[in-house]
């Protein structure tokens, strides 16, 4: 495991980069799910883009390889320094299994189109509501760390790092 840690903290802006990047792709996920529920609460369409658009589905394909990434970034992090705010990150992004593997996005849909939204079966399609809505914190999170960083990042795109690396002086 020494080996992979090196290696991935040799390259972590990118995987920071990366990780983020996919991650905030899950917006359009969440998008659609905020545009679903407003529509049934309320009767308000609020989609731009159709219900049925394959846009939608580009997250749910990117789901694991997001939370394999991003539970990455914070595991490295409690590995330098056990810190309560990586944990509870971790915490809120891996309840995402839940919803991935118990309440899918198919069973709230379908929930919501056969019965009201407040019986006792569509209160689990509510609770996979709120369970992806726990994703925003993380997001919010990765993107305040690539802010942070973004500094380095600048420098290491224009190859500042390093002395051998850096631009000739004028």
């Amino acid at each position: 495991m020494r080996a992979f840690w090196e290696w991935y903290n040799r390259h972590y802006l990118a995987n920071l980069i990366v990780s983020s990047g996919i991650f905030l792709l899950q917006i359009i996920h969440l998008y659609w799910l905020t545009g679903y529920v407003v529509e049934k609460l309320f009767g308000w369409h609020i989609l731009v883009i159709p219900e049925s658009s394959p846009l939608y589905a580009i997250p749910d394909y990117l789901e694991f390889p997001t939370l394999i990434s991003v539970s990455l970034l914070y595991i490295n992090q409690l590995r330098i320094r056990l810190h309560w705010r990586p944990l509870l990150y971790l915490i809120l992004l891996n309840t995402q299994y839940i919803h991935i593997f118990w309440v899918t996005d198919e069973l709230v849909v379908k929930t919501f189109a056969e019965q009201s939204l407040f019986t006792w079966t569509s209160w689990v399609a509510w609770v996979a509501i709120a369970i992806d809505y726990l994703e925003v914190p993380v997001i919010i999170d990765t993107l305040r760390q690539v802010w942070n960083e973004r500094g380095t990042i600048v420098a290491k795109l224009r190859g500042q790092d390093s002395p051998e690396l850096a631009p000739a002086a004028e």
